[in-house]
């Protein structure tokens, strides 16, 4: 008797979960020109933003021979 019911329930809980995916919560479509322009303003500013990011140098990033974990030389004694 458990088992059926802890099969009902996550049955149960599966649907629910798809149900709520299924919901328009965010996309909404718009006539209005100057929304529009907007959009495809943002749109464009982030692709040559990625762009800009993309051709800049990797001036930061560490060389393949440099190892951090050297173990600093003995002193003399």
């Amino acid at each position: 008797m458990k088992n059926a019911s802890l099969v009902a329930l996550v049955a149960l809980s599966a649907l629910t979960g798809a149900a709520y995916a299924q919901t328009d919560s965010g996309v909404r479509m718009s006539t209005d020109p100057a929304k529009a322009a907007d959009v495809e303003q943002r749109a464009q500013d982030l692709q040559s933003k990625q762009q800009a990011m993309e051709s800049m140098p990797m001036s930061n990033k560490p060389h393949k021979g440099m190892s951090h974990n050297k173990k600093a030389p003995k002193p003399a004694e």
